[in-house]
């Protein structure tokens, strides 16, 4: 207890250099333990973009890609697929319900997502959440339109306002649409998911707009927005479509027949797994980080070792004055020691403080401006072990300025060399 008072006192007198060290520590370990929380947040995010589908179906290509273009919305698939293998597919009775899906279009750089309104009804992500809408409602007419959030805070769109659909998925389109334009119905509430990057029209809707196009561009014969609604508005292909089934032991049954689909090269995916490898995939980045911040707390660790080094010949009468007043040298080891426990448990403490004040500050802006959701932070298990080893390593570093401590006190005795 006494030794324990002699060393904060120790530290109080030097407080303004060991509030700097204590400061650079916590800014490693909330670093340490921030990358922690963000890799795993995102992980769940990354993980929960579609939950409660039981399969994702599309052309027959690569399970990651199929992922990409019908879940994440990137890229393009290799092939369409029929509307009748649709329907065949729809109507095995193994299945509850689908949504299809068909990409090839944007507005202003975002992805225009063409669907039904089962896409409302059945879509799941995160903990099986369901979509809801902040303004609006779901698409009834032909030319109806669904915004995600961040596409109507971006372009600042309400309800009822009118938008122009592009030719083409790029940013930059000079194929527009212009007089069959959509009118905005409703605007989903924010999911953290690439739904909240989505224009979503109905499949009515886009065939409307292309049915005086050929190929990809137009005909040169005009057909009013109001004569195309009245016409055989029924898809001919789709890009993919999701699966949801009555029983998921069954999942393994229908994948293995769409599979083997004899009028389609057609691939059937958990998207669960799917989902997993892609995220596997990205792994290296994921230890590179955590790399980066492990050197970052050593720096931190070896910043308060130069800090004690440093005030040691400073020290030295301090150290004479102990063993005057009849401390042992190995209690001048100890009295070190616990100033690298004191200083590295007090940084600890500030990083944890510094990454729960900026998670709820964080939390807000990420939401509205990336659709990323963060759940309030608290220390885990592994948050826990992890200051436990900077703590451990912080006493391991102070072991040399200790031993030195230790030796001079011997050496000099109550004379000091000054």
């Amino acid at each position: 207890m006494i030794l324990l008072k002699l060393t904060w006192k120790s530290l109080w007198n030097r407080r303004i250099n060991l509030i700097l060290t204590v400061f650079s520590i916590a800014i490693s370990v909330a670093l340490l333990i921030g990358v922690e929380y963000i890799n795993k947040e995102a992980k769940n995010s990354f993980l929960n973009t579609v939950s409660g589908t039981d399969l994702v179906v599309g052309a027959r290509s690569g399970p990651v890609q199929l992922l990409l273009y019908s879940v994440f919305h990137i890229g393009n698939a290799t092939n369409n697929i029929s509307w009748n293998s649709y329907q065949t597919i729809a109507k095995n009775k193994y299945v509850k319900w689908t949504i299809p899906l068909s990409l090839g279009d944007s507005h202003k750089g975002f992805r225009v997502l063409v669907t039904n309104q089962d896409y409302f009804k059945h879509y799941l992500y995160g903990e099986k959440q369901a979509l809801h809408f902040s303004k609006g409602n779901a698409f009834a007419g032909v030319y109806d339109a669904v915004l995600g959030a961040s596409v109507a805070k971006k372009l600042d769109y309400k309800v009822g306002d009118n938008i122009v659909v592009a030719h083409g998925g790029g940013s930059t389109s000079f194929s527009l649409h212009k007089d069959k334009p959509f009118t905005v119905t409703g605007i989903l509430k924010p999911t953290g998911t690439p739904v909240d990057q989505t224009v979503l029209v109905t499949l009515e809707g886009i065939e409307a707009i292309h049915i005086d196009w050929r190929n990809g561009a137009p005909t040169g014969i005009k057909i009013s927005a109001e004569k195309a609604a009245k016409m055989d508005l029924t898809p001919k292909l789709i890009t993919a479509f999701l699966v949801g089934m009555k029983n998921r032991i069954t999942s393994f049954k229908v994948q293995r027949k769409i599979n083997n689909y004899p009028h389609e090269a057609l691939l059937a995916i958990l998207p669960g797994v799917a989902l997993a490898d892609l995220w596997h995939m990205m792994g290296q980045f994921e230890t590179v980080l955590r790399i980066i911040t492990i050197f970052v707390v050593i720096a931190g660790l070896l910043g308060m070792l130069t800090s004690i080094l440093s005030t040691l010949n400073e020290r030295r009468r301090e150290m004479a004055i102990l063993r005057a007043t009849g401390a042992h040298p190995s209690q001048i080891f100890l009295l070190f020691v616990m100033e690298a426990f004191l200083l590295s448990f007090f940084g600890a403490l500030v990083g944890m403080v510094i990454v729960f004040i900026g998670v709820i500050v964080a939390k807000p802006w990420l939401l509205s401006h990336y659709g990323f959701h963060l759940h309030t932070w608290s220390p885990s298990l592994m948050d826990t072990v992890i200051l436990l080893f900077v703590i451990l390593f912080a006493v391991i570093f102070s072991l040399l300025p200790s031993w030195i401590a230790y030796r001079r006190s011997l050496q000099d005795g109550l004379t000091v060399k000054l």
